[in-house]
């Protein structure tokens, strides 16, 4: 079956035709084009802001001009993540989509249902012309994944709504009424190329095969990290055999859990069979520890050609210990709101560039200071290496308004469509709602979603049946929309 034979079929419509456009994050432009010209097809006013965010507008049906503006928001970036068996360009191919058993896939990439889901909803809604409804604004975001770029670009006053409905949480009959801060850390040391010592066996070091997944959804989940997998075998291997390392490749976005990290790597010929023999033991020790979350660890190596250069032994075994030592998966858990996580840490990336070895990591907090603190941790962790950390890209939490009145409207809709109440909950991922918060505060917030599973990896997935209940219910809800 195809995904355009789904119901609601014009959902299903729109989001085939954003798997058709490439939209990696920073790089989705063609798709800001196509809204733009999607929203003047309609006949809408259509704006397109400085850095790429569109809006935009349609007026209240005759008879509900006097019900507070809605503001449908979702980003159209995705994250940009293969098996690495996969072929494929993110930048010039289309997602291939398959439909298995209840759930959307996509074939060996990540499916880009986050958040391509809100923003073929609001697409839908916009077109719409059997609902009743206020005035209603879509305001779709470019660049959420790697910086919420276009969050933070957004003007105060261009926006002319109250409520805003955020469409980018990932778990059907739960609204999210708060969200995790950030943090990007980057620590970097530069190193020295060395001559490749002769007597050596060279190798390639392959840590694959773990699930890898969204750093704020799934932290929770406990997965393994594949760059600290592979930093717990190099520094046994430097340490006990005197291996040698060419070059260090783990991880490639701070918001995904890493799944697979690779080195070169040279060892003294009469050491090859005891690190062979090291490899697969700590495979074993990982697999065992990992047996419920990573059941398809896999690590081992395979010769390769002697690389000319090593890096300097000091600087390699320094930055290696560090990233032993680096905070990584949860940190602590929410006292309020039990089950959630308050804060996190994922050391993302571990890779040698431009003759420095580099960690990558996002840090998120619902709690500013625990947030700071952790960042302190860190950073003193690879200063003490002799790593310069540079701290950026911070970002707001979003504090939750249980008051909040389209809170409560949102809750009574859910309970009248399917006859229990909605969970009520904060997420630990990086909302916009924050960022957007603090240039529109009087704006009262929600965010709502289908069930996403795996988002950030090419497992991700978005089930069917819960998609037709969120349409439902958002339509709903913008039927009933509150009076001024």
């Amino acid at each position: 079956m195809k995904i355009t034979e789904l119901n609601p079929k014009n959902v299903w419509k729109n989001f085939h035709s954003l798997t058709q456009i490439p939209r990696p994050s920073k790089k989705e432009g063609k798709a800001v084009e196509f809204l733009y010209e999607f929203g003047k097809n309609l006949g809408l006013e259509t704006i397109k802001d400085e850095v790429g965010n569109i809006i935009i507008r349609k007026p209240a049906t005759p008879g509900m001009e006097d019900r507070m503006g809605i503001i449908l928001q979702a980003h159209v970036d995705m994250v940009p993540q293969k098996n690495s068996d996969k072929v494929h360009d993110f930048e010039n191919d289309p997602i291939e989509t398959r439909v298995v058993e209840d759930w959307v896939y996509a074939n060996g990439t990540t499916l880009g249902a986050d958040n391509g889901m809100g923003v073929a909803v609001a697409m839908s809604i916009l077109e719409n012309n059997t609902i009743s409804h206020g005035p209603i604004e879509a305001l779709i975001t470019i660049d959420e994944e790697t910086g919420m770029t276009g969050a933070r670009a957004l003007k105060p006053g261009v926006l002319k709504g109250d409520i805003l409905i955020n469409l980018d949480s990932e778990d059907e009959g739960e609204l999210y009424v708060g969200c995790a801060g950030g943090l990007d850390a980057t620590a970097s040391l530069a190193y020295k190329e060395e001559n490749c010592p002769a007597g050596m066996k060279a190798y390639r070091l392959a840590v694959t095969g773990f699930k890898g997944g969204h750093s704020g959804m799934d932290i929770i989940l406990c997965r393994a990290n594949a760059n600290k997998i592979l930093v717990r075998v190099l520094l046994p291997l430097i340490k006990k055999f005197g291996a040698r390392i060419a070059s260090i490749e783990g991880g490639s976005l701070r918001n995904a859990i890493p799944r697979e990290a690779f080195a070169e790597i040279l060892i003294p010929a009469e050491n090859a069979a005891a690190a062979e023999k090291l490899v697969a033991d700590t495979l074993a020790e990982v697999r065992a520890e990992y047996s419920e979350t990573d059941p398809d660890a896999s690590m081992g190596l395979s010769e390769i050609p002697a690389p000319a250069k090593v890096i300097d032994k000091d600087s390699v075994l320094k930055m290696v210990l560090a990233a032993y030592a680096c905070p990584d998966g949860v940190a602590r858990m929410s006292d309020s709101m039990p089950g959630m996580v308050e804060t996190s840490n994922n050391m993302a990336i571990f890779k040698t560039e431009n003759g420095k070895i580099v960690v990558k990591t996002l840090l998120r907090s619902s709690v500013d200071t625990a947030k700071e603190v952790l960042a302190t941790s860190l950073s003193s962790v690879f200063e003490l290496a002799g790593a310069d950390v540079e701290l950026s890209g911070g970002y707001p939490g979003w504090k939750p308004n249980m008051a909040s009145p389209i809170l409560k409207k949102m809750r009574e809709v859910y309970h009248r469509l399917y006859g229990n109440d909605p969970a009520v909950k904060a997420i630990h991922a990086g909302l916009e709602c924050g960022i957007l918060g603090g240039t529109y505060p009087n704006w009262d917030m929600v965010s709502c979603g289908p069930t996403i599973k795996s988002p950030h990896s090419p497992d991700e997935r978005v089930n069917i049946a819960t998609v037709e209940k969120w349409w439902n219910f958002v339509l709903e809800v913008i039927k009933d929309a509150p009076k001024k």
